[in-house]
């Protein structure tokens, strides 16, 4: 796969996670689901910056992971910022990064250790693409037990059908 195709890829999605974001109400940023998960507001701004900042690790041979997290939104406003940012970030560290550059390894390096070893493309693909797929998938959940109505993701849902 080329970067190019990856970008595309990229483009299209990022307009479909925005319309997820523009759904998180503000009031209800520290609502959870569970004890144990991240509140609405921190994982819409997982969602939002994450892209960019994983994008960044291509860039780069390695990456220390050293538990910071990122900064809590007050607001829907902060997640699309972010998001938006975050969009233009991968698409100029992608550019950066180039076809040639897919190929090269990267590490996860945690309290000192090597954790894993990919090739870049495989960092691409399955933790700045797949990885926020997941959690996009999550907070369609979190909109949905909030009685928030979810957009259309990948074909029509309860509460929007693009196709109707």
């Amino acid at each position: 796969m080329s970067i190019n195709a990856i970008v595309q890829e990229f483009e299209q999605e990022a307009k479909t996670t925005r319309r997820v974001l523009e759904r998180v109400p503000s009031d209800k940023l520290t609502w959870k689901p569970h004890a144990k998960s991240m509140s609405l507001g921190d994982l819409a701004m997982h969602i939002a910056g994450g892209q960019g900042f994983i994008s960044s690790w291509t860039l780069v041979d390695s990456y220390e992971f050293k538990g910071d997290k990122p900064p809590s939104p007050t607001s829907t406003a902060d997640i699309l910022a972010a998001h938006d940012k975050s969009v233009a970030d991968v698409k100029a560290n992608l550019t950066k990064l180039g076809d040639a550059g897919l190929g090269q390894p990267w590490s996860a390096i945690a309290g000192g250790k090597k954790m894993m070893t990919m090739p870049k493309g495989a960092l691409v693909r399955s933790i700045m693409l797949n990885h926020i797929y997941h959690h996009r998938g999550q907070l369609s959940v979190y909109l949905r037990l909030l009685d928030v109505p979810v957009p259309s993701i990948y074909g029509p849902s309860a509460d929007e059908n693009p196709f109707g």
